[in-house]
């Protein structure tokens, strides 16, 4: 062999074992990441045009799609109690109770909508599994973005103009134009769900224990024009009471009674008081909406609600530090996550993954 095979040999071989290293480092998590998207308003439009897969991996694109270990697509014109388990979360269940995915342990990440929807799979999937003579998952928390899990009043309202087919307001219209992208849809399917009634019926009180982590948005994907439909603070799509993980649906400011949505240190009177079972917000992002907190894009420092959830023995928290502003009784205190002057939200979560 001549030196410069040789060279180019070794080349080769350092250049295959960079690539080993950092597939690991991508996927060295202790446990598997499963992705659970939203609500997709385009395929309200065109049920029988969509590519529910296809459409599933491009949710994800901006940021997520590479960093997880598996994906639930599933259809917006569908009802979650219908066709969405029996067609699309059943045979995922399925798969990955027998290839033993989960074995040990699973993290479902989800956003929006994805939020209720892995609420019903912990709920069932247990019962599903072992019915059909398989081992159930062993799923181990979820880390919920903008979580739609206590619906949307914008679901409400969507679904009142939409069946009535006539829309009264023309704020109405506008607002149901800037969510659904139009004003005329061939199905509803998941906006039953979202309704705030309905969705804080399915599955309620899962007896799983895996403790829900929740990642809050507080600044309008649509300026401000679908936040008079949402109750309190909002994302421009749900509002704090369902992104929190709050008991009820009422006017809400924050998910601390400690702690403002932008960091400020001072008592919220208008916090939630009362969550729902194993629901933990972690992270408050005052300047992200609802789309914009998954993608990668990095939009202003961010503040911490509660801190150092336990995740199956494994603590899951984020380093924070105190600034103040001001001086004599104009002083301000603010409390930020460590790094979140430069990194954007999902990779502050991508960080902290157990």
């Amino acid at each position: 062999m001549n030196n410069k095979c040789s060279k180019l040999s070794i080349k080769a071989l350092g250049a295959f074992i960079l690539c080993v290293l950092s597939s690991f480092a991508a996927h060295s998590n202790e446990y598997k990441t499963i992705l659970v998207h939203g609500f997709q308003p385009d395929q309200l439009l065109n049920p029988g045009g969509t590519n529910v897969v296809s459409d599933g991996q491009s949710y994800w694109k901006s940021f997520w799609g590479n960093k997880a270990d598996e994906r639930i697509d599933w259809p917006s014109y569908e009802r979650l109690e219908g066709k969405i388990a029996t067609h699309w979360l059943w045979p995922k269940l399925k798969q990955f109770s027998q290839s033993n995915l989960c074995e040990p342990g699973c993290v479902l990440l989800t956003h929006s909508t994805g939020d209720l929807v892995a609420r019903y799979i912990i709920d069932n999937q247990a019962n599903w599994l072992e019915n059909a003579g398989l081992q159930p998952l062993n799923i181990v928390a979820t880390f919920d973005i903008a979580g739609a899990g206590g619906g949307s009043e914008l679901a409400d309202t969507a679904v009142s103009a939409l069946m009535g087919g006539h829309f009264w307001d023309p704020l109405v219209e506008h607002a149901i134009k800037l969510w659904l992208g139009s004003t005329t849809v061939e199905a509803l399917g998941i906006l039953h769900d979202l309704k705030v009634n309905n969705a804080r019926k399915i599955a309620p009180q899962p007896s799983s224990r895996a403790p829900r982590l929740r990642f809050v948005a507080n600044s309008s994907d649509f300026l401000g024009v679908t936040s008079p439909f949402l109750k309190g603070s909002d994302d421009g799509v749900v509002a704090s009471h369902s992104a929190c993980g709050a008991s009820k649906a009422a006017k809400f400011g924050s998910c601390s009674q400690q702690v403002a949505m932008d960091g400020q240190l001072s008592a919220q009177d208008d916090a939630v008081s009362g969550f729902m079972p194993y629901h933990y917000p972690l992270i408050m992002a005052d300047g992200y909406t609802h789309g914009t907190i998954r993608e990668a894009g990095h939009h202003g420092k961010v503040t911490i609600a509660q801190n150092n959830i336990d995740v199956a023995g494994n603590n899951v928290g984020f380093q924070t530090f105190d600034k103040s502003t001001g001086f004599w009784i104009f002083k301000k205190h603010y409390r930020y996550v460590k790094d979140s002057e430069t990194l954007g939200v999902s990779q502050l979560i991508n960080n902290v993954l157990p």
